[in-house]
């Protein structure tokens, strides 16, 4: 075989030292994948961490879990480097629904695609002419079972680590600096790689450019349903699961034609699921602790030894394990104490659900879905503009842990980095540590809740009941009857039932005040008349102190948005309009507020100049009572007005607001009719 061949070992060898073709191991694949791309620094819950970019691409990527990544990811980066993490296994614990066996996935299909780069394709070798050897029947080829590297070839092609530096020093002109490189992934052969290579040399008589002829260099598939590069091994049932899934058996096939039984290669190991993978991929294994004790008895070896081991013969495999696990059937695991073992060679990451209602409205579109959804006499289905919000707000509440120093909407809203009046992220961060001493894991900080799958189980709920399909619309209101369907169906725990449909009710008022927000919107006949009036309060505030204010009462100011510079008139009987429906009766907590206003003001609007106080809520609705009652002669007439369409004025008036809530705001005819319904009626008053 010619040397140039790009088939053959010397090439490949060259490649790696070329940079051409890369050689690492499975971690230090992983952590080049990860650490390559953008690294950004966020905020969550108060604490400075890192948010991967590589985790936030394409159309269905990973929401949240900041801690969970950045943790996996230090794992990782700890094993390139040779640390303790090479010898473990990284497990993912927590409820079902929030995203474990997601994260894997993606991360196992992003691994795919970067290996697809011929810079960081994965390559095997096999042996050919095998008919020219004796004892291999009609079998001409054999490939690497494990997927062995070129370069773990290359590292052993001759009996003794000293030749074999000499060789790829003299002959393929490896520096010192790179063979002491690759030498820190050495491994020896596999057992029938090692047995077939003898074979070679004793056939060659030694001659190393006879026995190369014998070699190919392959690449490795990437095909995801063979399992190769990246596997996944679901529990099975305890009668039907063995250690021969993971680690292969004897094939009586082979048998027919290799004529030496000592001959390793009589054994199957691509029937398991690790030898696929032993080439620099991942091993996925789905709920490690369900499988029955023989097999977690196999995984103690595999992720301690890195080998795979049958009757006597071994394997080096190289290979990243990354499990996950529910928390009922950990505990249940851990109450057995004798198999305590495996969770010391374990890194246990404890995933919580998603507590930031913002991101959950992402998490939110992917449980309803993005293809256009038809009722069942396929005519198309509405959404209504408040139906994510609603959704999302009453699952994240249901995941946060009742708390002494918060009410559960200061949690809700600090969670997702906004403001909750007097109240600090610092209080949350105090809050959250506190939470996470205690033992039992289910007790910390958004461990327990409904999940992805049960906010899924709401929206099908929810598309399945007839007053969807009769009004083609999915009703915002409708969300929260599903979810307390679900909750009761699904939720086991009577306190957590008790908690749950609380949370719901609770949700249920943050929709009534962002209704009332949406009234007055489209009475105004402006998508963002509230935020304007809101803005209009904030600058009022910033201005009534200013030097060049003149009697007339008119603030000249800059706009940071649009640094353009504006005009406002400086109207006192407003801002204490506000102030009132705020309850804030001295002029001391009059001041108090306004210098937190101006303190957050200054805090935001440097970072984001289109920061816009929406997320105030209670600003928020001070504002819309205010211009409700000044605007309408109070909402209870608005109401009166909607309600009792039987004078002509009061007919005009609901037509314009429904003409508004249909053109400008996204509703359709039912749920602006249903939403304006709802207004009408004292539910939900908070």
């Amino acid at each position: 075989m010619n040397s140039n061949d790009t088939a053959s070992l010397r090439h490949h060898l060259v490649a790696v030292k070329e940079g051409k073709r890369s050689f690492e191991n499975a971690y230090q694949g992983v952590a080049r994948m990860i650490l390559g791309d953008e690294i950004r620094k966020v905020v969550v819950n108060g604490k400075t961490t890192y948010d991967f970019h590589l985790f936030r691409t394409g159309p269905k990527h990973v929401i949240g879990m900041y801690d969970e990544i950045n943790s996996f990811v230090s794992f990782v980066k700890d094993a390139s480097e040779g640390g303790s993490s090479k010898e473990m296994a990284y497990v993912l614990v927590g409820e079902p629904g929030n995203g474990k066996t997601f994260f894997v996935d993606y991360l196992c299909g992003k691994y795919r695609q970067f290996l697809s780069h011929d810079q960081n394709r994965k390559y095997t070798f096999r042996f050919i002419h095998l008919d020219r050897l004796e004892g291999y029947g009609r079998i001409k080829t054999i490939e690497s079972q494990t997927y062995e590297d070129p370069m773990i070839l290359g590292m052993n092609l001759f009996e003794t680590e000293d030749e074999n530096k000499a060789y790829l020093a003299s002959q393929i002109r490896f520096d010192d600096q790179l063979i002491e490189k690759v030498y820190e992934n050495y491994r020896p052969l596999g057992a029938c790689s090692g047995y077939i290579w003898n074979e070679i040399r004793n056939f060659a008589g030694g001659d190393i450019n006879e026995m190369l002829k014998f070699i190919e260099v392959v690449p490795v598939p990437l095909i995801e349903s063979l399992g190769t590069i990246t596997g996944k091994y679901p529990a099975k049932d305890k009668i039907t699961s063995s250690a021969v899934d993971l680690l292969g058996e004897e094939s009586i096939q082979r048998l027919l034609h290799i004529s030496d039984t000592n001959n390793p290669y009589r054994f199957d190991l691509r029937r398991g699921a690790l030898a696929r993978v032993a080439g620099g991929g991942i091993h996925f294994v789905d709920e490690i602790f369900k499988n029955k004790k023989d097999l977690v008895q196999v995984y103690l070896g595999v992720i301690q030894n890195r080998t795979i081991e049958i009757d006597g013969f071994k394997w080096p495999i190289d290979t990243l394990i990354v499990a996950t696990s529910n928390n009922s059937e950990f505990n249940h695991f851990l109450a057995e104490r004798e198999e305590a073992p495996i969770v010391d060679r374990c890194r246990l990451c404890y995933v919580s659900h998603n507590t930031n209602y913002k991101l959950q409205e992402e998490l939110t579109t992917y449980a309803i879905g993005s293809e256009a959804k038809t009722t069942l006499e396929k005519e198309a289905l509405h959404q209504d503009p408040n139906l994510n919000y609603a959704a999302s707000v009453a699952v994240v509440l249901t995941r946060l842990p009742r708390s002494e120093k918060l009410t559960p909407v200061e949690t809700m809203k600090l969670s997702a980095g906004e403001v909750a009046g007097e109240k600090s992220i610092k209080t949350l961060a105090e809050v959250i540590d506190m939470l996470n001493q205690d033992p039992n894991i289910t007790k910390r900080f958004g461990q327990k809740g409904l999940g992805q799958r049960n906010l899924g189980r709401a929206i099908q709920l929810l598309g399945e009941s007839s007053e969807t399909n009769e009004g083609q619309c999915m009703f915002a209101y409708d969300v929260f009857k599903a979810l307390e369907r679900v909750t009761l169906d699904y939720v086991t725990d009577a306190n957590d039932r008790a908690k749950y449909l609380e949370d719901i009710k609770l949700a249920k008022g943050l929709y009534r005040e962002r209704i009332m927000t949406e009234m007055f919107n489209a009475y105004m006949d402006e998508p963002l008349a509230i935020k304007k009036d809101v803005m209009s309060y904030v600058n009022m505030i910033i201005g009534i102190d200013a030097e060049n204010l003149g009697p007339d009462k008119m603030w000249k100011y800059k706009d940071p948005q649009t640094q353009e510079l504006r005009a406002l008139k400086i109207d006192e009987r407003y801002i204490n309009s506000v102030e009132e429906r705020l309850g804030l009766k001295t002029e001391e907590q009059r001041e108090t507020f306004r210098t937190s206003i101006r303190k957050i003001y200054g805090q935001k609007i440097s970072v984001d100049p289109n920061y816009d106080f929406m997320d105030n809520l209670e600003l928020v609705k001070a504002v819309t009572d205010v211009r409700l009652k000044s605007d309408i002669a109070g909402a209870g007439s608005l109401i009166g007005a909607l309600a009792n369409r039987t004078n002509e004025e009061n007919q005009k008036l609901y037509d314009r607001m429904v003409d508004t809530m249909l053109h400008k705001l996204s509703y359709c005819k039912t749920c602006a009719q249903k939403t304006i319904e709802y207004f009408c009626t004292q539910e939900d008053e908070t």
